[in-house]
């Protein structure tokens, strides 16, 4: 609220001129005005701006020069008193001009009836009891205990607070007998309308009566008067108020209850001496009997809540569950402000004790605090929660977390970060697994305002341990959490926290677990980059489709189903090969069929097919690896020895600096580029595996080859397959197939899409025609691992298809001893050849 700058008053004008005092309050607007006696205003409190109220009694004014002894009065009187049903007194700024009083902020009781005639009738009436009760107990006290007589007991001397509870003021005329300066007795008659609520004896003989009557007279029967305008405002004052002043007639009742009129009655009654005291009125209203008239202030809701709070802390946990139970039912029905004021900070007050009502208290707090406007929810609902985490008692702990819900969306991150969070995180630890899971789930609601530091570091660390927790539910819940934090984590922390994270949850016993991590994996889609979803989680999750649970299996084929999707999605836009060197650009055309876009196939049996038939398709071609350009090494590879391309197998790897070599020559099959030859010039030097890199020079060789190729053209059958090592008519049992096998289709004419693709069919080369070697291989395809032909034996081998058991193994041991003579007839060649280069 905005108060104003300037003061209200001239009167307060002139007394800050005069004095120079720094008032206490900043005055804000006119409230209410007692004719010319005094005036009320709101304020706030410069110290600390709390709202409070200040009385102005203006002392300049011409009317109120004679009343100057009653503000005085009523300024001593205010300040000695304290009771909780009295106004209460906070300051005073007094001069010769005015005199200002500072007290708790409220307003007079006739702008509050006006404010409460809209209420339900059941609900004002419980108000205005209880506002009696409460003005009862005040003059109870005053008359009993202060020995003193108000003497001013009327609706402007009674004012509401923010809870609408019923405070006593007035004290203008208040007045003890013994006291020599009792003002009542002489100057009673000055106060404004002071015979409207005067007794009939006062109306007789004057306030000086007072001295011989009970101290308690003047103000019961005020209070009887108070009681009937209070519940019949368009009323006038009953008969009785009037000369000759007859006892109450029903027809005075109105709108008073049943219960509370036996008791109006007797607080009217002419006789001072037989009229009922304040006190007796309350003691009939508390009386538990259901006697008439009895029990109307005991049995009042508002009267119990008041006094169930008053001393909840020292009353039996029957007593507390009462009343916890009766505001859990009825506190709908409360005026607001008796809600948000009055009843709050009792209970609020009461959960600082802890105990076990806190489950209860916590959520009446939140439900009450509905009513609390916006601006004060803060100070008025939260700082005390806010307060209570710091509580060791487990029930006022659980109870915070499980009403985290009503109240998370009204905390600010530096009140999560600095005050809540040090306290929270004490529950990951606790030793009641009650305690851990609330924990859990109160992260889901704070984590939106934990700062980056907390949610990447300190929070994942306890739930990093949390998903070895002994209670599944805790394991469960913590893969949810983590699976919820994910997109508010760093990247990096992305990365290596949630796969492994969600991929524990897979492997775990409890069944809801592992659902919950195939549930994390899909929740946390956007989370991965493609190239962790196809190598990290895909892999994680398709072993679950083998679980033992059918709920988990069919969470992980979903799981699947959209991993694959998303990768699908991002293959889509990637081109269709990476393929930059050179060279590289045809490789698609020389691609088998089986494995292009158009071979592309949709089961295992058509993919096993596929692959089947490429293969073998293959094997016939293999003689395309060799250049047709390189006719010459051809010929002289196809006369070396088994044994010689063994023993060359094992000379020096290096493939990057240098190429195999054939005869001294660098082998097509292995071509290096130019800039990994021999700085010196000659191939056959160079590092790396050579084939044949120590035999004699090429002149030396070319006539044995040249009449080895002559011997071969004279020969009508294949010699490549006649030298095998295995007979396979040793055992015609399982080899009988191979025998009746049918005769072999001669390949097509082979070309450059086969094996590494030089670039001429060999049948196109001009050499082809002339030799009957590269005929005889493209009639029978010559794999480099196949037993070389022998050329040194010219004549036909035996037969071996009509042969014994004991004759094919002759025949065996014999190919063996030429094979063997031949291989050391080439090494005494290349031991020839070494010593020639060496000389």
């Amino acid at each position: 609220m905005d108060y104003l700058r300037s003061f209200g008053s001239a009167a307060v004008s002139t007394l800050v001129q005069k004095s120079g005092l720094n008032l206490p309050f900043s005055l804000g607007p006119k409230v209410y005005s007692c004719e010319t006696f005094w005036t009320l205003y709101d304020a706030t409190k410069r110290e600390d701006g709390s709202l409070v109220s200040v009385f102005e009694y203006d002392l300049t004014h011409p009317l109120n020069k004679s009343t100057i002894p009653l503000a005085r009065n009523s300024l001593r009187k205010l300040r000695t008193i304290r009771h909780p049903d009295v106004l209460r007194f906070i300051d005073v700024v007094e001069s010769d001009s005015a005199i200002c009083i500072m007290t708790e902020r409220v307003r007079p009781l006739p702008l509050a009836l006006s404010n409460s005639s809209s209420n339900v009738p059941r609900e004002r009436e419980d108000w205005l009891i209880w506002g009696l009760h409460r003005i009862s107990v005040a003059l109870a006290f005053l008359n009993d205990s202060a020995s003193s007589t108000h003497g001013n007991v009327r609706p402007n001397a009674i004012f509401i607070t923010p809870s609408g509870e019923w405070k006593l003021g007035g004290f203008e005329v208040l007045s003890n007998p013994k006291d020599d300066l009792s003002v009542i007795y002489t100057m009673g008659g000055l106060m404004p309308d002071a015979m409207a609520c005067a007794p009939p004896e006062v109306k007789k003989e004057g306030w000086s009566v007072l001295r011989d009557v009970p101290i308690s007279a003047a103000d019961a029967y005020a209070l009887g008067l108070l009681l009937h305008s209070v519940f019949n405002p368009t009323h006038p004052p009953p008969p009785t108020a009037q000369p000759p002043h007859p006892p109450p007639q029903p027809s005075s009742k109105g709108a008073i209850p049943s219960s509370v009129f036996p008791s109006f009655k007797k607080l009217l009654n002419p006789n001072p001496k037989l009229r009922m005291s304040p006190k007796n009125l309350l003691d009939i209203g508390m009386t538990e009997s259901d006697g008439e008239g009895h029990g109307f202030f005991v049995h009042n809701r508002l009267v119990k809540v008041c006094a169930g709070l008053d001393g909840f802390t020292l009353s039996s946990e029957s007593d507390k569950a009462s009343l916890l139970r009766t505001l859990k039912e009825s506190g709908s029905s409360f005026p607001p402000e008796f809600v948000s004021y009055r009843v709050l900070p009792c209970l609020v007050s009461a959960l600082e004790f802890g105990g076990a009502s806190a489950a209860t208290i916590v959520p009446l707090v939140l439900q009450f605090g509905k009513n609390v406007a916006p601006d004060d929810y803060t100070s008025v609902i939260v700082a005390p929660l806010v307060k209570l985490f710091a509580s060791a008692d487990r029930g006022t702990r659980i109870a915070l977390l499980d009403s985290l819900p009503d109240f998370a969306e009204k905390l600010d991150k530096k009140t999560v970060v600095d005050k809540i969070w040090p306290n929270l995180q004490t529950g990951f630890t606790d030793t009641v697994a009650v305690i851990r899971e609330a924990t859990v789930r109160a992260v889901v609601l704070l984590s939106p305002k934990l700062s980056d530091r907390i949610l990447n570091n300190e929070l994942l660390r306890h739930l990093a341990r949390l998903q070895s927790d002994p209670e599944a539910s805790i394991r469960t819940n913590t893969c949810i959490l983590i699976g919820r934090l994910g997109p508010s984590l760093g990247y990096n922390t992305k990365r290596k926290v949630l796969v492994p994270a969600f991929s524990m949850a897979l492997k775990d016993q409890f069944v809801h677990a592992r659902v919950a991590g195939v549930m994390a994996f899909m929740a946390t889609a956007e989370c991965f980059e493609v190239e962790d979803v196809a190598g990290r989680v895909v892999p994680a999750v398709v072993g679950a489709t083998l679980d033992k649970e059918k709920l988990v299996r069919d969470q992980a084929f979903k799981a699947v189903e959209l991993f694959i999707k998303r990768l699908e999605a991002h293959a889509s836009t990637m081109p269709e090969t990476a393929s930059t060197e050179e060279g590289e650009n045809d490789l698609p055309a020389r691609l088998p069929g089986a494995f292009t876009q158009a071979g592309l196939v949709n089961s295992a049996t058509g993919a096993a097919a596929a692959l089947t038939g490429w293969a073998v398709s293959s094997l016939g071609k293999k003689v395309s690896l060799i250049s047709p350009l390189e006719i010459d090494d051809l010929e002289r590879y196809a006369q070396l020895a088994p044994a010689d391309l063994q023993t060359t197998m094992t000379s020096t790897i290096d493939g990057s600096t240098s190429a195999p070599t054939i005869n001294g020559h660098n082998s097509p099959l292995f071509r290096p580029p130019a800039s990994s030859a021999s700085p010196s010039g000659n191939p056959s030097r160079g590092k790396g595996l050579q084939l044949g890199g120590n035999k004699a020079p090429p002149s030396a060789l070319a006539a044995q080859l040249a009449e080895e190729a002559a011997n071969e053209t004279g020969q009508g059958s294949n010699r490549l397959w006649n030298d095998d090592l295995i007979d396979i008519n040793a055992d015609e049992g399982d080899w009988s197939a191979f025998e009746s096998a049918p005769a072999i289709i001669e390949p097509k004419p082979m070309s450059a899409t086969n094996g590494l693709g030089f670039g001429i069919s060999l049948r196109a080369s001009p050499s082809y025609q002339h030799s009957p070697l590269l005929q005889a291989l493209d009639r029978h395809p010559y794999h480099p691992l196949d037993p070389l032909p022998n050329t040194a034996d010219s004549a036909q081998p035996t037969n071996m298809a009509g042969l014994s058991k004991e004759e094919k193994a002759a025949e065996m041991a014999r190919r063996k001893e030429e094979r063997r003579l031949r291989i050391e007839k080439l090494k005494e060649q290349k031991k020839n050849a070494a010593a020639a280069g060496k000389a």
